[in-house]
């Protein structure tokens, strides 16, 4: 499987012929779902999902599907029938020739004032790969490569770290970074790589990897 690194939260799958991207938001490259054939989305808010974009993506390919939860299917269901399916915590499904397990119910606290969402996190092809989108959620089985949320207005380093050594993976890709400067990224490669437990690796917008 090869795994390509959008910017900030959204990565592109690849495997036999077929794409599965997660997360194109608002902060990603405009085209970054444009010849997908299924997409994911975690959450509602703008820098994992872009209305405009997904429309876009779904009338270029009318074979193009989306998976998502209630809050996100609702804005865009109607206008393709049969193509958006609505997705919660525990549910399986085939999207793209790609197994998916959803996990997690709802996004990290960004302040007790401010109400929690939903967000789910999807686990590809059995764990080859986890993108738990804005939650730091722990899948039930081991993980090969998790996406790794590593600054965010709902995140400090220790909770990452922690995530890190909670989860167990193999290998930590670096997601959710459009707002960690340049300046800031050895501090974070450095702690989170010497104190996860995980080999820890960052890819630059387009970077790919073998998964």
């Amino acid at each position: 499987m090869k795994l390509t690194k959008k910017s900030h939260a959204c990565i592109r799958l690849e495997k036999d012929g077929r794409t599965l991207v997660i997360d194109p938001g608002t902060f990603s490259e405009e085209d970054a779902a444009v010849g997908a054939d299924a997409i994911l989305v975690t959450h509602e808010h703008l820098d994992h999902f872009n209305e405009d974009r997904l429309r876009a993506a779904l009338d270029t390919d009318p074979g193009a599907e989306i998976w998502t939860l209630a809050s996100v299917a609702e804005k865009i269901s109607a206008t393709f029938p049969g193509r958006v399916h609505t997705v919660g915590h525990g549910d399986t499904f085939t999207a793209a020739g790609f197994d998916v397990q959803v996990h997690g119910e709802l996004h990290a606290v960004i302040h007790p004032d401010i109400p929690r969402i939903t967000n789910v996190g999807f686990l590809i092809d059995g764990g080859k790969v986890f993108h738990p989108g804005d939650a730091l959620t722990v899948p039930d089985r081991p993980v090969e490569a998790l996406m790794l949320p590593v600054m965010a207005p709902w995140n400090k380093i220790s909770e990452v770290i922690d995530y890190v050594r909670e989860v167990k993976p193999q290998r930590a890709y670096d997601i959710h970074d459009a707002l960690l400067t340049d300046l800031a990224r050895p501090i974070y490669d450095h702690q989170i790589g010497a104190l996860g437990g995980a080999e820890h690796l960052r890819l630059a917008p387009g970077g790919s990897a073998e998964v």
